[in-house]
Parts: C-alpha cells; sequence; structure tokens
C-alpha cells in the first residue's frame, strides 16, 4: 500500500497540475461579517464540508461529490465523461479503488476520513480553518492508514461560501476551474475510454450469444438483456447486462444492435453490434463494430457508426 500510495501521489501532483487555473481570490463576493460565524466542525462549515465531500470521493459518489462544487464547477463536472468524473475523484483520495469511507474525529475534534479499498486504506485527518472573510484554508494530513510510520502528505484545501454554503474551491493556491478544463480533462480519458468500450461490445457479443442459448433466438433488442425490476430474470428482461448497457449508453460511448436476419431462430440468425463515442473527441475517437461474423473492427469515423471495411481487431 505505502508504494501505491506514493506512486498514486506522484499522479495526483501531475494531474493537478492539468487541472487547475491560478485566478485571483480577490473576485469572491464578501458576506456581511454574521454570515460567517459557522465554527469548523458545524454541520454547515467548511471542515464537515470537506469531511463529506473526500467521504464521497472514497466511495466514488458522482452526485453526493458534485454538491461539493461551485456552480460553474458542478455544472461542468455533470459534463465530464463518466471515467474523467471517476479519474478526478480518485485524485482527492489518492486511490484508484473504489473504497468505504468512515468518519471519525480526533481528540480535538477535528474530523478524520478513513478510506477503505480491497487493497489498503488512507486516512486524511482535517486541520483547523484559516478564516478570511467567506474564504477558509484547511490543511489536510493524508497517511497510508496500514503504515503508521510512513510518509505523511500534507495539502491545503481552499474553499469558499457559494450561496451560505460552504464549496471546493482549491488545493493550495491553485483554484479548479473545470469549465476551463473539462474538454482537456475529458481527452486525457481517450485511450482508457476506448479500451473500456472495446471490452464493453466484447462482453455484450457474449450477453447476445448467452440470450441465444437459453431462449434459443435472438434479442428483439437491447433491452431485453436488462436486468429484471424483480422476480426471475425472462425473456423480456434476461439479467445479462446493466441497465446503462441495456439502454446503449454506458461510459461515454453509444452501443447499438441490429438483426441483420428477418429470422431471429436458431443458428442462421446473425446480428451486428456497434460503439461510437457518444460525444467525439470526449472519452473516444474510434468506433468499434461487431461484424455478422463475430469479427471486430475499429476506426475514426468522426463519432459516426463503424462498420465491417474498418481494420480488424485480433
Amino acid at each position: 500500500m505505502h508504494s501505491t500510495l506514493q506512486v498514486t501521489s506522484i499522479r495526483f501532483a501531475l494531474a493537478i497540475a492539468a487541472l487547475v487555473l491560478a485566478v485571483s481570490f480577490s473576485r469572491a463576493q464578501q458576506p456581511p461579517p454574521a454570515a460567517i460565524a459557522d465554527p469548523p466542525a458545524a454541520p454547515s462549515g467548511p471542515a464537515a464540508t470537506l469531511r463529506d465531500a473526500l467521504s464521497a470521493a472514497c466511495s466514488h459518489d458522482e452526485k453526493t461529490f458534485s454538491r461539493f462544487f461551485t456552480a460553474a464547477n458542478r455544472e461542468a463536472f455533470s459534463r465530464m465523461t463518466p471515467s474523467a468524473r471517476i479519474s478526478l475523484m480518485k485524485r482527492f483520495v489518492l486511490l484508484d479503488d473504489q473504497g468505504q469511507p468512515s468518519a471519525s474525529a480526533n481528540p480535538a475534534g477535528r474530523p478524520i476520513v478513513r478510506c477503505q479499498t480491497p487493497i489498503g486504506a488512507a486516512e486524511m485527518q482535517i486541520g483547523g480553518a484559516d478564516l478570511r472573510d467567506n474564504l477558509a484554508f484547511l490543511p489536510l494530513e493524508l497517511r497510508d492508514a496500514t503504515d503508521p510510520t510512513g510518509t505523511v502528505m500534507h495539502i491545503k484545501i481552499g474553499m469558499v461560501r457559494e450561496s451560505g454554503e460552504w464549496k471546493v474551491l482549491s488545493l493550495g493556491l491553485l483554484l479548479l476551474d473545470l469549465p476551463s478544463l473539462e474538454v482537456e480533462w475529458d481527452a486525457a480519458e481517450v485511450g482508457p475510454n476506448e479500451r473500456a468500450a472495446l471490452q464493453t461490445l466484447r462482453s455484450l457479443a457474449s450477453a447476445v450469444e448467452s440470450y441465444r442459448q437459453t431462449y434459443t433466438r435472438l434479442p428483439d433488442s437491447l433491452a431485453a438483456l436488462a436486468p429484471p425490476l424483480k422476480g426471475a430474470a425472462t425473456a423480456q428482461s434476461a439479467g445479462l447486462v446493466d441497465s446503462d448497457l441495456a439502454n446503449g449508453q454506458k461510459n461515454g460511448y453509444t452501443f447499438r444492435y441490429v438483426l441483420t436476419t428477418t429470422s431471429t431462430s436458431g443458428a442462421q440468425a446473425r446480428y451486428q453490434l456497434a460503439a461510437n463515442p457518444t460525444q467525439y473527441g470526449r472519452g473516444g475517437r474510434l468506433s468499434f463494430f461487431r461484424d455478422a461474423d463475430g469479427k471486430f473492427h475499429a476506426a475514426d469515423h468522426q463519432g459516426a457508426v463503424g462498420s465491417s471495411s474498418d481494420p480488424a481487431m485480433e
């Protein structure tokens, strides 16, 4: 875990350098003095907000995590590809795997967040807030929870009041500016996203074949492969893929299934599958195609559907 945390720390530093944009703190709106009286550990205080943001990042809870961004960053976060959103949350806890968060406090009442994953754990202790009008700066100590004598990382997190609530604004003196960098962040995920899309397409082909073996015919649509709402699997809800894929969307790619014969029964029934980037260039450039003979192809079609004339893949 120690070496994993060190390597991930390097990734964190590189990711933050590409993620953030320095701007002036003086542009932040100044609220009335009475509006900043919350103590750091109160439910609406900056320390509690950061505690909850780190917990959401640990569990890869996108919906909850986005609540702790400013409005502009929250909107940009929603437009990022799923893999880019997950990657951003990973950077906040310096762990590659989804974890189970737990919160506690040290003897001084400072929040502590522990993120337990299948291969290790990280512990993050939040220090007292340095309040400056509508801004707050909180020291964060991050260590390998399985190695008490290991290296401790010290990070300063900036928070800002927006509509009366504390939001994550910066890491150190560098401000998160996702609206300016969302496209670049998505583009960094192109390679991993394309590999994941091809693997999903192969898995989808296996699911179609499983359906054929079980029900002696091909499904009428991807929806027939979806999980049943209740009870056992049926020909209408076979439970062979998750609901996102059954709806034709997964990790920034659109998936299509087409029957190529008039008959859907027996071994003579044939079909084609395709996967192309939902937003070309943001999470993917290659379009993938599985022809009726079971061969896979890939080419750059500027986001359009591929074909059997594209170069074959091994």
